[in-house]
């Protein structure tokens, strides 16, 4: 399966009213940033959706920082940007990939396959010289079918399970840099650490340049890992977990799951144990 398609490819569907473009970029600091951008300068028929906005649901005691939205809600902003079940979806961010990852994670969730992001991202797309825009377009409500794909998600409870089991029954994956699973430093949560028996693979070295690496490279970076063995992949609040999905599913892992509310929801829980250092 392809996860990304080039500049190129995109140039020339420009003009398919079968292929929808998805602006996702955001500053996790600066919340309208990413709008703002949007408003001055875009892709060619693309829309916005902002992670705050319609890529995550209301925060509250627990769930995480950016827990998943409410599917109804987001099944509504899909149709109203003329997204049916047979559109081409490419998702687009600031290079980086992360939010477009999000989006791209959300909408296979919802069951729809046909969901690329752009590889390189908007840097890209403006470093080869292709136009941009400020017009903001609209398109005729679609209808979509969410089909649910459970598997793609790992619970609270699931996790929980796992962390007690002496014998796991999956590797947890930590997605965040070194320092913050070490415990070293904690910017954001309330406590540094890491959820117990997770290993660290910090998701930006699965790209280089804004593009993700290829299937070897990935493979390369999981190596010391079974494909045949379920995984679940978490960051702080299941926003950068998702390129690690992506990657992980790109080196022929089949079994993965992506904990949503990750370890910003795992310390929401004072009585959850917290582990620091490098795991053996």
């Amino acid at each position: 399966m392809s996860y990304k398609v080039n500049k190129e490819w995109l140039y020339e569907q420009l003009h398919n009213p079968q292929v929808r473009i998805v602006d996702c970029r955001f500053e996790l600091s600066e919340p309208d940033k990413g709008e703002n951008l949007y408003k001055e300068s875009h892709i060619p028929g693309s829309v916005y959706f902002d992670l705050d906005k319609q890529l995550s649901g209301s925060v509250e005691k627990h769930g995480g920082r950016h827990p998943l939205p409410d599917m109804k809600q987001f099944q509504a902003a899909i149709e109203k940007a003329g997204i049916d079940n047979t559109t081409t979806v490419i998702a687009y961010d600031d290079s980086d990939g992360q939010f477009a990852a999000r989006f791209w994670w959300l909408l296979m969730y919802a069951g729809h396959e046909r969901v690329y992001i752009l590889d390189g991202g908007f840097k890209s797309w403006t470093g080869a010289g292709y136009s941009t825009t400020k017009e903001v377009p609209e398109y005729q409500p679609a209808l979509f079918e969410v089909t649910m794909q459970d598997d793609m998600l790992a619970s609270y409870e699931e996790v929980k399970e796992l962390v007690d089991q002496k014998k796991k029954s999956a590797v947890l994956i930590d997605a965040r840099d070194e320092r913050r699973y070490l415990g070293e430093v904690e910017p954001i949560d309330k406590v540094a650490g890491h959820i117990p028996g997770a290993i660290n693979k910090f998701w930006a070295e699965g790209l280089e340049q804004g593009s993700f690496k290829d299937q070897e490279a990935q493979r390369k970076r999981f190596a010391e890992l079974n494909p045949a063995n379920p995984v679940i992949v978490y960051c702080g609040s299941g926003v950068t977990a998702a390129p690690n999905y992506i990657a992980l599913k790109m080196a022929g892992f089949e079994n993965v799951k992506l904990y949503a509310g990750s370890y910003s929801d795992w310390v929401s829980y004072e009585e959850n144990p917290v582990a620091k250092g490098k795991e053996f």
